[in-house]
Formats: structure tokens, sequence, C-alpha cells
């Protein structure tokens, strides 16, 4: 599957929708899955205001023979099939422009992580290809300057699942789509940390109170405080985050 996002630039995101479009474009094997929850919401509302766009691209369509065939066994053996480069790249050359970035979904890939979502966020258009089978034709990957991507060291029966999560990612931090646009800078991984813990009200539940500092009215002590909790959340779970957090 091959998927296409376009995405306005934060500086035309005040000129009429209809003169622009943020494009994601998703080559994949089944069109029934998108746009899904991406047709919801806050990102389903800027989507019908052209904030964004999305084509979906089925690679059958590229196939030549008349079973619609893109698939076929990897040379020197193995388990699984593999997808048909030259179905693929076909589909590639029809719909995507040389200079525009594409990625492949592949647990083999470059951990995406926030600072990508941040980096594609400012793309005028992302290419998504959605792994299927065992993989596709290494020749692809090399001859159309494809990267690989991997959203976590595990398994999925397709790419079609890490292409929704990456593109959520993407699509939040693109001005005008989110209600509170400030948030995205209080959350996990925005200043190296993961979040602090948060509260509201009832202020005591099952005989549980809100820490006294968020009470206080001091904006001060309560930035220390979420500081303080946020760099201990890190240090315990996650030491990987916290070891770089140090070095910065």
């Amino acid at each position: 599957m091959l998927f296409r996002t376009k995405i306005l630039p934060p500086d035309i995101i005040s000129i009429p929708p209809e003169i622009f479009d943020e494009l994601v474009i998703v080559i994949l094997l089944d069109e029934i899955i998108f746009p899904g929850p991406l047709n919801k919401g806050l990102y389903g509302k800027a989507l019908s205001k052209k904030i964004w766009n999305l084509d979906i691209i089925n690679i059958r369509d590229s196939a030549r023979d008349k079973h619609k065939t893109v698939d076929d066994t990897p040379f020197g053996g193995g388990s699984g099939m593999l997808i048909k480069p030259d179905v693929l790249a076909s589909s590639i050359d029809q719909h995507v422009n040389k200079s525009e970035k594409i990625f492949y979904l592949s647990p083999k890939g470059k951990l995406f992580n926030q600072e990508i979502a941040k980096s594609l966020s400012k793309e005028h258009c992302i290419n998504l290809i959605c792994g299927h089978f065992e993989g596709v034709d290494q020749r692809l990957l090399e001859t159309r300057n494809i990267e690989e991507i991997s959203i976590g060291d595990y398994i999925l029966s397709g790419g079609e699942t890490a292409a929704f999560v990456i593109i959520d990612s993407i699509l939040r931090l693109i001005p005008g789509i989110l209600g509170n646009e400030e948030s995205v800078h209080e959350e996990s991984f925005e200043n190296g940390l993961l979040e602090y813990p948060q509260y509201t009200k009832p202020q005591l539940w099952e005989e549980k109170n809100v820490p006294d500092v968020l009470l206080s009215g001091d904006h001060s002590k309560i930035k220390d405080w979420r500081l303080s909790q946020s760099e201990a959340i890190t240090r315990h779970r996650r030491p990987d985050l916290w070891q770089k957090y140090k070095k910065d």
C-alpha cells in the first residue's frame, strides 16, 4: 500500500483551503481501511477544510496480469512472498514526484520518534508504503530512494496500522488542527522527558488528594514540581531517554 499525505506549511494555513492541500499518500493492498479514524473528530474536520489531504493508492491497479498479482517467491528460497518491484515501482512512478519523501513501513527501519514526527510535519507531502507479506524487493528501495521506518520492535500483519500511528503523530503538530496548540509543547518527549502526572476535579477522590503544590497558585513552584516529576518518571521508566537528557 502506498499512502501519501500533503500537509500545509504553517505560513499558509490562513489562506483559503481550496487553494492549497496537505497530501498524505498511502500505497496499500486494501482501500477499505483508510481514512478510518482519520476522518473523525479534529482530523476529520481538518480534512474537510483541506488543511491536509489523503490519497489512497492500491498497488493492484498497477499489476499487469489478469489476476492482479502483486507478489512472488523470493530468490534463494525461504518462507513467505515478496511484493514485486515492477508493480510497486509503477505505482510510485505514476503518483509520486521524485523530490518527495517516500517511507516504507518495515520492522527493520529507523525507529520513528517525536523528532521525526516534527520534521515530517513541515513537509508538504509524505508518501507511506504499507508493507505486506515478507517485504519488498531490495532493488526497489535502492532505485526509488525509499527510507525504511519502524514504529517499534514488534511485528504487525501489515503496515496500515503503523501508517495510522505515523499520520496521527504528524497531523497533531500541524497548526490549525488541534484545538489547543499550547498543549503540544507540554507533552512527553517535547523536552526530552516523559510528561509529569496530571490531576483534575474532584480534589479529594477515594481518600487521595491532589498534591498541595498544584493548589498553591505559585506558578514557579508548580513548574519546578512538574519538572522534578518528569525527571523522576523518565529516570525510572526510560533510562535510555534519561541518559540522553543528561547529555544534552
